[in-house]
């Protein structure tokens, strides 16, 4: 049996068996969980952990934060950390984790045939568990996707034809930053400073957050976006009218963007085989559980599309270089500021 641990602050949600219950101070008033998770993902976990528990009888306590505060807690922490597994959004996020050497190598035939190998660490200290695109949305009143350019579809909107038609996100945004990243690596820096300055030059609408682009796009106050995919799923099972269509970026080159939330095994855990229980059973078993309320692609192509997503069609994905997100973030966030993207 694991030790009781203890955690100074507790906003985090207990799973014994199938109840949901407020959180106080571990091991003051209740028996601990089983299993502690550090959470920068906090889309609908509650059904999935829930369901875990249901099947295994391992209770579940995590709490959220930020990426770089829970990293930064775990490092603190060290071997007194009660956590036994860290979840994070962006591969730049799980990479970086990884390199600072708080992860555990894991070894998991169930996980490397469940998870596709660019979206696992090749020591197994990470593991993909959920997949989002980020691609092309557009008002199709005002919009011929023969419009956009297959090949290079996020370099096409550089286009002078596009000005004053395009809202994106804010350059704080990791997703921003990671699809620069992207484009570094694809592309290298001077290209990627030329296809954003190309945006900055179209006069682009930034703004700070997805909901706000998709509604932008719906009331014509710009005609062409980029999203997670998701967004556009949520925002369709609200408003089914919506007068927003997703493009597939790039199918006749590189692929579509994509990103992941994934999780480690904290390398001062002290119940590693459960934590690889969970994670094992998030990327098989449970893959659908945990991706599907979220309208999020599973990483095993095992599993299928929930029927939102399903609805958007199939697409080629651009090959995931965790390192170059992590890696080229500091370089991506230059590149913003050098194009003047706020």
């Amino acid at each position: 049996m694991p030790r009781p641990k203890l955690l100074a602050a507790c906003t985090a949600i207990v799973v014994p068996a199938l109840a949901l219950s407020g959180c106080g101070v571990l091991g003051i008033g209740k028996a601990p969980a089983d299993l502690q998770i550090y959470t920068a993902r906090h889309y609908d976990l509650e059904g999935a952990f829930g369901q875990f528990t249901e099947e295994t009888g391992i209770s579940v306590e995590f709490i959220t934060g930020d990426d770089a505060e829970l990293l930064e807690r775990l490092k603190a922490e060290g071997s007194d950390t009660p956590a036994d597994v860290f979840m994070t959004v962006d591969a730049g996020n799980l990479w970086n984790a990884a390199r600072q050497d708080v992860l555990a190598p894991t070894s998991s035939a169930a996980l490397d045939e469940a998870v596709p190998e660019d979206l696992r660490d090749p020591e197994g200290q990470w593991y993909g568990l959920a997949m989002r695109a980020r691609t092309l949305t557009y008002n199709p009143d005002n919009v011929d996707p023969a419009e956009f350019d297959a090949e290079e579809s996020y370099a096409g909107l550089a286009d002078p034809k596009w000005n004053g038609r395009l809202c994106m996100r804010d350059a704080t945004s990791s997703y921003t930053q990671s699809l620069v990243a992207s484009l570094i690596d694809l592309h290298g820096r001077d290209r990627a400073l030329e296809i954003v300055e190309g945006w900055m030059a179209n006069d682009v609408d930034i703004m700070s957050n997805d909901v706000l682009l998709l509604e932008a796009i719906d009331a014509g106050a710009c005609d062409v976006g980029i999203n997670n995919h998701y967004y556009l799923a949520r925002t369709l099972e609200e408003n089914p009218d919506l007068s927003v269509d997703l493009y597939w970026a790039s199918q006749e080159g590189a692929g579509t963007h994509v990103n992941i939330s994934g999780a480690g095994i904290v390398a001062d855990s002290d119940n590693a085989a459960q934590a690889q229980q969970l994670i094992e059973w998030l990327a098989t078993t449970g893959q659908n559980a945990f991706v599907d309320a979220n309208h999020e692609f599973p990483v095993n192509p095992a599993a299928e599309p929930e029927p939102v997503i399903a609805e958007f069609g199939e697409f080629e994905r651009m090959p995931l270089n965790a390192e170059a997100y992590g890696d080229l973030n500091a370089e991506a966030i230059d590149v913003l500021a050098e194009a003047g993207y706020k």
